[in-house]
């Protein structure tokens, strides 16, 4: 399964020299707890980083800082984890967990952004999983008691 099957295509984004308070703003008005940074170049927008809902509280009101004199790529995470759309999900899967990051931009081969790939996605993903192999094996139980009263 490719990254690409299962992302998010609708990403909530913002650019990075926009003051923190418009981040936090768009965080509350999409209910989302993290926006995407970009820059545009040309047509292509492309990922730069990420700021979440825990940036903002830690780098910014924890420090008292002016939310309109910081711009978001000031707090943004330094060092982007993203995906390609064609990169192998489980894969994936491996690399947020060993660099720690619940969400990822997910990109086409330009490096444009074409999603976000989140933890919560994931679990759902997993629960369903999850739940199609418990429903195999309530239809095999089934199957074996019809025999049963048969003979």
């Amino acid at each position: 399964m490719r990254v690409g099957e299962v992302c998010n295509r609708d990403v909530v984004i913002v650019d990075g020299d926009a003051p923190l308070r418009e981040a936090a703003r768009i965080m509350r008005e999409q209910h989302v707890g993290s926006v995407v940074v970009v820059s545009t170049d040309g047509k292509l927008t492309r990922p730069v980083g990420v700021v979440t809902d825990r940036d903002l509280v830690v780098a910014a009101f924890a420090e008292d800082v002016d939310l309109d004199a910081v711009s978001v790529k000031d707090v943004m995470s330094p060092d982007l984890v993203a995906a390609t759309a064609e990169d192998d999900l489980w894969y994936t899967v491996q690399r947020m967990s060993d660099k720690g990051v619940r969400r990822l931009p997910v990109t086409d081969a330009a490096g444009a952004l074409q999603g976000i790939l989140a933890l919560d996605d994931l679990i759902e993903l997993v629960a369903e999983a999850m739940n199609n192999l418990a429903g195999l094996i309530r239809h095999g139980q089934q199957r074996e008691k019809r025999r049963q009263v048969r003979r």
